[in-house]
C-alpha cells in the first residue's frame, strides 16, 4: 500500500519590532506583536498566547481533517 501525505498550514500575521518587552516566552516573543493585538508575545500568558498560534492553528486543522477522514474513509 501507498503512503498518502497529508500537509496543514498556518499563518500568523503581525510585526516584529525592536524593543524587546515582556518575560513570558523566549526566541522571537519579546519582539513579536501579533495582529489584532498591541502587546508584545513575551507580555501574554500561555492562554492567550494559544489564541494566536500558528502551530495551535495548524494542530487544529490537523484534528478536523483526521476526524473528518477516519469518518469518510474515502480519503
Amino acid at each position: 500500500e501507498t503512503a498518502t501525505e497529508f500537509t496543514v498550514e498556518a499563518r500568523w500575521p503581525g510585526t516584529l519590532t525592536r524593543d524587546a518587552r515582556g518575560v513570558n516566552g523566549f526566541g522571537y516573543d519579546p519582539i513579536f506583536i501579533p495582529e489584532g493585538d498591541t502587546r508584545h508575545f513575551a507580555e501574554m500568558s500561555l492562554e492567550e498566547k494559544n489564541l494566536f498560534s500558528h502551530r495551535r492553528k495548524a494542530t487544529d486543522q490537523l484534528i478536523t481533517f483526521l476526524q473528518s477522514y477516519t469518518q469518510d474513509g474515502t480519503h
